[in-house]
């Protein structure tokens, strides 16, 4: 049968909405992020335990004194984590993207329960959207509204769209037809039958679907950091790209605790509002423990803490105006710098976020996928990157994005890539030796991410270019998982093959072997480079001529390496900060001004 292209059909389509219809996802965009905007700045203005205990009230209300206390201690825990920031971040993403999902569900899921009509056409397009993986959906969105939170609110609601319509549908279907017959007879409008039949006996079934459409959202906030949109979906991935068990775990447990409570209280407000409900909460016999306050007393509660922490001066603390200097060139210029999790790549992130930061600049740092950070850097939502590997292992990308990208030159090289396996292997040293020991290996080499350039170049080239392809599969993964099993397999002195390069710490934590490439399969070895987006050196002449200069030797690179793998998450900047007093007249080198303020020429 012919080969169907469906995929370049979807692409061409895609091409076309972005060209035609780009000003009206500019309009989503500001609509979203001045949503998100605005509640994230109310959920983060006053001091975290005031925002708990005002959380805690509310869930005392709906819940009761048990769901209080434990709901106060849940999020304290989460602000003792050190990632409070974070989860109102999560907090308001999820929030935003519910209530345009809501907008947007309920009113087609009443249509699709009055309508057969509306049902049977809705139902493919339901399933598709719950059934199409997650991620999928990342790449339109990105494409239509750029890296950050846009992006991430739109895939977030698109696939926790489903449920709200299945379940209003659902709800308004399941309510006695007996009772909307007996409505209609006595001449009620059918607008009415709707209002004050209809969804009061459906609310409990609406409201499952809220809650539905608020856990999909909260299972979709991690698959959104990978598009920059930050909070504990972005701290997940951070962990995940270093394989920090330790972080991975706490910013877990932050989304739990989120889950927890938007669950429980979104039933409760289902209780709360359903005139059933509420009946069976009037009938019910309470402990001390199970006591709901009435609303009054609740808005008292809120009320006094508010006064308590205004009194106490606990609100966030009001901003400071810096005093200028000069070496102030920033000025407070805002830079933003994406980066890859690789070692190199968070050392000369931070670094640099360091750099600037004391020359003035206003600086932030997200981390991304490489497909995510080249799409961001060509599309100027992220001014640079430092660790675009080039010309080979990232000579994809380049050739995608190159023409919307500046080349601010090599500050390191040469790399090298290789395939890699411990020195206890024995009579395995070269890429030719793995011909003859498939099955010592399992016929399997552990990969990389699947987006990565050396994959490509690993499946297209090497294994053709010495015999391997039939007798060996390359597993794609991740980095992290890719580091996994070279700690397992070395624990157990079992026998691995992986995928590597230079430089790279796992050589120092392990005794490993570089398998030569007498053939020179995978090519001459790269140059890091920085890579910008289009005009960024014209906007910013100071920091380009800085970055164009920048050249780090090796003993630099791996000591300020192995000084943030010391300082574990969090300690990055210190441990930056820490490395350069400790090498004294790198900053005045890197990052030269003179008393004016202005770059020397002569420091260079």
């Amino acid at each position: 049968m012919p080969r169907f292209h469906l995929g370049d059909r979807v692409d061409s389509g895609v091409a076309w909405l972005v060209a035609h219809l780009s000003w009206l996802f500019d309009a989503v965009k500001t609509v979203v992020e001045g949503m998100y905007d605005g509640l994230d700045a109310v959920l983060t203005f006053p001091e975290p335990l005031l925002l708990a205990g005002i959380l805690a009230v509310l869930a005392w209300w709906l819940r009761g004194l048990t769901a209080g206390i434990l709901a106060f201690a849940g999020f304290a825990l989460v602000d003792s984590l050190a990632l409070w920031d974070e989860a109102m971040s999560t907090l308001s993403l999820v929030l935003v993207a519910t209530v345009i999902a809501l907008v947007i569900s309920l009113p087609l899921g009443i249509w699709a329960a009055r309508s057969k009509a509306v049902a049977t056409a809705l139902r493919p397009v339901l399933d598709l959207l719950q059934t199409m993986p997650s991620m999928v959906l990342l790449i339109p969105a990105i494409l239509f509204f750029g890296m950050g939170v846009p992006a991430g609110v739109v895939a977030t609601l698109i696939f926790a769209l489903a449920p709200g319509v299945r379940m209003t549908e659902l709800g308004i279907r399941q309510v006695d037809a007996e009772l909307v017959e007996a409505a209609e007879a006595f001449g009620t409008r059918p607008r009415d039958v709707l209002l004050r039949v209809q969804l009061p006996l459906a609310l409990p079934t609406i409201m499952a679907g809220v809650n539905q459409v608020i856990m999909l959202g909260l299972s979709m906030v991690v698959i959104a950091g990978m598009v920059g949109t930050g909070g504990l979906g972005g701290a997940v991935n951070e962990a995940i790209g270093r394989l920090d068990i330790g972080l991975g775990f706490e910013a877990g447990l932050g989304i739990v605790v989120l889950a927890v409570y938007l669950d429980r209280m979104t039933g409760a407000l289902g209780t709360r509002i359903s005139p059933l409900g509420r009946r069976a909460a009037a009938r019910a016999r309470g402990t001390v423990w199970t006591y709901r306050p009435r609303p009054a007393v609740a808005v008292v509660g809120v009320v006094v803490l508010a006064l308590v922490a205004g009194g106490m001066n606990v609100f966030g603390p009001s901003s400071g105006t810096a005093a200028a200097s000069a070496s102030d060139v920033g000025r407070g210029k805002k830079i933003t710098i994406g980066y890859i999790p690789w070692d190199e790549g968070i050392a000369s992130t931070y670094l640099w976020k360091e750099l600037l930061e004391e020359r003035g600049f206003d600086v932030t740092t997200t981390q991304y996928a490489a497909g995510p950070l080249y799409t961001g850097v060509a599309t100027g939502q992220i001014d640079f990157q430092t660790d675009a590997w080039l010309p080979t292992t990232h000579g994809e990308y380049w050739k995608k994005y190159g023409d919307r990208l500046d080349d601010l030159g090599s500050w390191y090289g040469p790399t090298s890539l290789e395939l890699a396996v411990p020195s206890y292997v024995k009579d395995v040293d070269s890429l030719a030796d793995l011909r003859g020991h498939a099955a010592e290996f399992g016929g399997r080499i552990t990969g990389i991410e699947p987006s990565a350039g050396m994959m490509g170049l690993l499946k297209d080239k090497v294994l053709e270019r010495y015999g391997l392809d039939g007798s060996y599969t390359v597993v794609d993964g991740s980095t992290p998982a890719m580091l996994a099993e070279l700690k397992r397999a070395y624990a157990a002195k079992k026998p691995v093959v992986v995928t590597l390069w230079s430089p790279h710490w796992a050589y120092s934590d392990y005794d490993l072997k570089k398998l030569k490439d007498p053939q020179g399969a995978w090519g001459k070895g790269d140059g890091v480079h920085t890579v910008a987006r289009r005009g960024f050196a014209d906007d910013h002449p100071e920091v380009g001529e800085w970055l164009k200069d920048f050249r780090m030797t090796e003993a630099q690179l791996t000591g300020l390496e192995a000084r943030i793998q010391r300082a574990g998450k969090g300690g990055e900047q210190d441990a930056v900060r820490t490395w350069l007093k400790e090498n004294p007249g790198l900053v005045e080198k890197w990052v030269p001004v003179a008393a004016d303020g202005q770059k020397s020429r002569a420091a260079r």
